[in-house]
């Protein structure tokens, strides 16, 4: 046992607590610890890339086996055993208390199951804009990220509803391992969808990081890839995800681990949204052609919320150019375009993938995610420097007295002394929150406008049909279509209501107003054309 009077770093007196490491030589206070015959030299031996990481770090003098287990076998014979890596955030909990207690706390001024699709919801005209999508069936606003995974299996638009909450409604407030608070009935319910996929659950989870391989790719050291079976993985995925999305469980560099996302940044490392100067602060580390890690320098929480908060697509489709199904042996289908909703049209068409048809015009149409980073680039606030961490993970006094950045991850409107004052320390809270819903109501006023039309201009539609107006004109009508969906619906998955980048939210949902008003016109001028042309009686 440690004597009272011995001092240790937080990190290490967490790990000894942990797993009481032998071997472990502690120094009077003031003096660096020394680890000794803990095995990490043999370690690097054969991962160097670990020890360019680790050594100097935060962490250099944690053993090994604090993350890792059944080393001894895994030296004795490398390929035979391989060892089990533990990445469960409350690993990284026993020393990051406040941190991991804020993550998992429960935010109640987050809406539970309130879905876009009702009258008070982002998205009131859901049902008819979106028709022929499983989005159609459920599509609720988002919670706390303690939540991710959970909410994500327990909706109708998720394998027929099969995962329920093993307590009935009481459950809604349980934030355990999935499997702890979701069952799986086996029972497709009535008024559900089949969605899911395998790379959707990778953004949600860290529990797969060593079982898929990069862009999930198939691979025989792959548990999963993009064409495993939705429940399959599902049943395979515990935890929301973990410290080790963004921070280098090795050297606690900053970092990001999604696949797509690196990819993307990569293909274009001067010009890409994050990118200053010509430049990105992300070096690439490559682990034996199996998975890639992008570390950081500083703290760039764009680029680490980038992760998830963005469009991109994990689903199968059909390409534009000859109607042809894009399936997941497609890496098409884990792909992150990086752009905002004025570029997106374009992008997808030449990238040749589409989402779905509508229902009634045949249009075809993309299902946008929660656009955040994209819509963020270029804004007031990021020409100003200020990153995603600053108003939503702003620092707070623990327990302990200490400071630390939350992980609850707040609602800044909720919250605007912490989030806002910092940086407009002349303003009062009730002036911010009054301009923050000006913002808001400004934009959502043109979302619902954006929707009439676009109901409009589905209406037109089926009605011009009927009357067997020439096909060339419902082409065009349709054109009409999907060019206002895209300027339209990428508002309704971006969460900030415009606030993050009001001037692109105001530009694309007046062209989509102007889009669809196009195609109405188109409509009704060939409608009256035909009108005239009815033989008279």
């Amino acid at each position: 046992m440690l004597k009272k009077n011995l001092a240790v770093t937080a990190a290490v007196a967490g790990a000894i607590a942990l797993l009481s490491i032998p071997a472990l030589t502690v120094a009077a206070k003031g003096k660096p610890v020394q680890v000794a015959n803990d095995g990490r030299a043999k370690c690097y031996d054969c991962h160097d890339e670990v020890k360019a990481l680790k050594e100097g770090s935060k962490h250099a003098k944690l053993s090994c086996k604090v993350c890792h287990d059944k080393l001894d076998a895994h030296m004795s014979d490398p390929e035979k055993n391989k060892p089990v890596t533990l990445i469960d955030a409350a690993l990284c909990g026993k020393c990051h208390k406040s941190q991991y207690d804020s993550f998992f706390e429960v935010n109640y001024e987050a809406p539970a199951r309130k879905e876009k699709g009702t009258p008070t919801g982002r998205s009131p005209m859901q049902d008819k804009l979106l028709a022929g999508h499983g989005f159609t069936f459920e599509h609720d606003e988002p919670r706390g990220h303690a939540f991710m995974v959970i909410d994500q299996f327990a909706v109708d638009r998720f394998q027929g509803g099969r995962f329920q909450f093993k307590e009935g409604w009481k459950g809604v407030t349980s934030t355990g391992k999935t499997w702890d608070v979701l069952t799986d009935t086996g029972k497709k319910l009535p008024e559900t969808a089949m969605a899911g996929n395998a790379t959707c659950i990778q953004c949600k989870t860290s529990d797969h990081l060593l079982k898929w391989k990069f862009m999930g790719d198939k691979d025989p050291r792959a548990k999963w890839d993009r064409s495993s079976n939705v429940v399959d993985v599902a049943k395979d995925t515990n935890n929301p995800l973990g410290c080790v999305h963004c921070h280098d469980p090795h050297g606690t560099q900053p970092r990001v681990v999604r696949d797509a996302l690196i990819q993307a940044v990569e293909k274009d490392p001067k010009g890409n949204i994050f990118a200053k100067n010509g430049a990105t602060d992300l070096k690439v580390i490559d682990f034996r052609g199996f998975r890639k890690i992008g570390v950081m320098q500083k703290t760039d929480s764009r680029m680490m919320c980038a992760q998830c908060h963005v469009e991109y697509n994990c689903n199968a489709g059909t390409q534009w150019s000859d109607g042809k199904p894009v399936k997941y042996d497609d890496i098409r289908t884990n792909h992150f375009p990086l752009k905002n909703s004025l570029q997106l049209l374009k992008h997808y068409q030449e990238l040749n993938f589409f989402d779905f048809k509508h229902a009634i015009t045949g249009a075809r149409l993309i299902k946008f995610q929660h656009p955040e980073t994209e819509t963020y680039a270029g804004s007031v606030h990021d020409k100003a420097g200020v990153q995603c961490h600053q108003c939503h993970m702003p620092k707070h006094k623990g327990k302990d007295g200490k400071m630390f950045s939350t992980h609850g991850v707040i609602r800044p409107k909720n919250h605007v002394k912490e989030a806002c004052l910092g940086c407009h320390p002349k303003d009062s809270v009730a002036k911010k929150a009054y301009e923050i819903d000006a913002v808001q109501n400004y934009v959502k006023g043109k979302m619902r406008k954006a929707e009439y039309w676009l109901g409009q201009l589905i209406d037109t539609y089926a009605a011009a049909q009927r009357m067997g107006v020439s096909p060339a004109v419902l082409d065009e009508a349709r054109a009409k279509h999907e060019e206002a969906h895209v300027l339209w619906e990428y508002w309704t998955a971006e969460n900030s209501d415009g606030f993050h980048n009001p001037d692109l939210a105001r530009e694309s949902l007046t062209g989509s107003i102007a889009a669809s008003k196009a195609g109405v016109k188109i409509l009704n001028d060939a409608m009256t054309v035909a009108k005239k042309d009815e033989p008279k009686k």
